[in-house]
């Protein structure tokens, strides 16, 4: 049975985690994706206000910039360490913020952007929905890039499978599995990425305001809902309540699915 599924699995591209190492100083393609992400993010921001009436101004947006990455990486930390790990880090504080240890939330990181987000626009007087729309439209850009990232590392990867997609990672074991990070890069980075700029560009649902960022958190808990019937779930976390049907992934997102149906759904005038 095993050499079956050897035989039909696809290689896995072993590509260094490190892409440039001088001396003490490693670059890896983990930490290039999550800058890489904020750059395009930041130009891509600077091209959705071209449009008339927008709420916010360039000088606004390369302000925000350095928010998104404090709310990114803190808020991506902490839901790591409060949904994913707690018993551990309870006992090892002192790792808590050892971020070149590995350990990132996307709930965590929607958290502390939304916190950041809100705290931002208040200070700068800007319609907090119709910014959020407008991040919304850019986030799929960072999940595209991290999700590929994750594919590099070899971590994150799918549960066993015989599937024609199927690949042996170097540390998934002896037997190939699905390459979720790949399914997550496609749903909830280059097809919600899609989807939201189609709906910006195309229809009125710019005119009103939390519509795109209901879309953006109903699309990404879809992507992800569905996914994790395919991804390995954490070792140390498992199956919830023994159920083999839920995952800490799932639960997570069904608040966002919740906040995005009354965001897309409640009554509301559309602006001008």
């Amino acid at each position: 049975m095993i050499e079956v599924l050897l035989s039909s699995a696809l290689a896995y591209p072993e590509i260094d985690p490190v892409l440039i190492e001088i001396g003490p100083l490693a670059i890896r393609w983990y930490s290039l994706a999550y800058l890489l992400g904020w750059i395009l993010g930041w130009v891509y921001l600077l091209r959705l206000i071209r449009h008339r009436g927008a709420p916010c101004s360039a000088q606004d947006i390369s302000d925000y910039a350095v928010w998104a990455m404090a709310g990114t990486i803190l808020g991506g930390r902490l839901g790591y360490v409060l949904f994913y790990n707690l018993s551990y880090y309870l006992d090892h504080p002192e790792k808590i913020l050892a971020l070149w240890d590995g350990g990132m939330s996307f709930h965590g990181g929607f958290l502390g952007v939304a916190l950041a987000t809100w705290i931002f626009c208040r200070k700068h007087r800007i319609p907090f929905f119709r910014f959020t729309d407008l991040v919304a439209c850019v986030a799929p850009i960072g999940l595209l890039l991290g999700r590929v990232a994750n594919f590099i590392n070899g971590e994150l990867y799918g549960r066993v499978t015989d599937a024609p997609l199927g690949m042996v990672f170097p540390s998934g074991g002896p037997l190939p599995r699905h390459p979720s990070q790949l399914y997550e890069a496609a749903l909830e980075g280059l097809g919600l990425l899609i989807l939201l700029w189609a709906l910006y560009n195309f229809t009125a649902a710019r005119k009103k305001p939390g519509l795109l960022t209901g879309v953006f958190l109903i699309g990404y808990a879809a992507a992800r809902t569905i996914v994790e019937n395919f991804r390995e779930p954490d070792a140390h976390i498992g199956f919830l309540w023994g159920t083999e049907l839920l995952t800490m992934g799932q639960m997570l997102s069904i608040p966002m699915v919740l906040i995005g149906l009354y965001l897309v759904f409640r009554p509301q005038k559309a602006i001008l």
